[in-house]
């Protein structure tokens, strides 16, 4: 996969990438008015979030496919099954998970942490949708903000950009979540750099899409925290911090907490000597051919086959021997 080829100008790049960030919106009502018609209440927001992928793997697939001539639409958006993709998601995995422990070690020295918890059936299978849920929700963010739109907009204004342009798009995004503060706003830019530097290193979405859905999931599934604002996702255990406002985020989460903005801005480095080897292996710079065709194979069998060809027989004059008369000194 080479999300990094540019395959025109960077005019036709931006365009795309406005294509694609238009694309996004649109899907997104349509996912939320189409699973209204499909479900009740109830299961609302996991039909939604399904939809919502489905639709933009569909469009985005489509666009590269047309536009960019993609033999793989789905694996150039950072979705490439290469060798060792498993270990990238589950090095994501273990990377969010380990934040999100980070930051309830410190609500707990600091303050505490009130648990109380369901063991009852019905229970277990919530928590299963729910970890479904936060799977699905993690990869619409990355398609949207690491995905085909992000790689065009790449393209047309370089990695810092780029980089820059996306994570204020997604903290725009994140301050129209009821609840939102300044603070929210900072740790949305940290955790946008944060996953925007888990794909640049590595040339796929594997690592961004792990990290996402670990530092969500384990936040409101294994200790019952409220994530943007929303405590309700684990149906077995349930948290409640104590402590200052800046520590725990209050009912918004550790969205809202200078301890995660910490925590996260103190991951980017750490992330990028865990994906150093990645980074090796898979950010070499990609070179686009150009020019007029030549066949080296072509080339090089010609001058293997003009060294090892037998030289052809050369001619060779033999004259008559010439003898020496004694008696007229003449020779025959």
């Amino acid at each position: 996969m080479s999300p990094f080829v540019n395959h025109g100008g960077r005019l036709r790049a931006y365009l795309l990438f406005l294509a694609a960030i238009f694309y996004y919106f649109l899907v997104r009502s349509l996912a939320l008015h189409g699973a209204m018609d499909l479900v009740n209440e109830l299961w609302l927001p996991y039909a939604e979030q399904l939809i919502l992928v489905f639709l933009l793997l569909l469009g985005f697939g489509a666009m590269g496919f047309w536009f960019d001539g993609q033999s793989r639409p789905i694996a150039e958006q950072g979705l490439v099954r290469r060798e060792g993709w498993l270990g990238e998601l589950g090095l994501g995995l273990a990377t969010g998970w380990s934040l999100a422990l980070l930051c309830v070690l410190g609500m707990t020295l600091a303050g505490g942490i009130a648990f109380t918890f369901s063991f009852q059936g019905s229970a277990w299978g919530w928590l299963i949708a729910d970890l479904i849920y936060f799977a699905l929700v993690a990869l619409a963010e990355e398609l949207v903000f690491r995905g085909y739109a992000f790689q065009h907009f790449l393209n047309a204004v370089g990695p810092t950009g780029a980089t820059l342009g996306f994570a204020a798009i997604y903290t725009m995004l994140q301050a129209l979540v009821p609840g939102t503060s300044r603070v929210s706003v900072v740790v949305s830019l940290a955790f946008s750099f944060l996953l925007t530097t888990a794909f640049l290193r590595t040339r796929a979405l594997w690592v961004s899409w792990g990290l996402n859905f670990g530092w969500k999931a384990s936040r409101a599934l294994l200790f019952g925290l409220a994530v943007s604002g929303v405590s309700s996702h684990s149906p077995v255990v349930q948290g409640d911090p104590m402590g200052p406002f800046w520590l725990t985020g209050a009912a918004f989460g550790l969205d809202a907490s200078w301890l995660a903005f910490m925590v996260l801005a103190v991951a980017i480095p750490v992330l990028y000597g865990l994906t150093r080897e990645l980074e090796e292996r898979y950010n070499a710079p990609v070179f686009v051919p150009g020019g007029i065709a030549v066949d080296l194979d072509a080339i090089a069998r010609a001058q293997h086959e003009a060294a090892t060809a037998p030289a052809s027989p050369t001619l060779v004059q033999i004259l008559p021997v010439q003898t020496k008369d004694e008696g007229t000194g003449t020779r025959d």
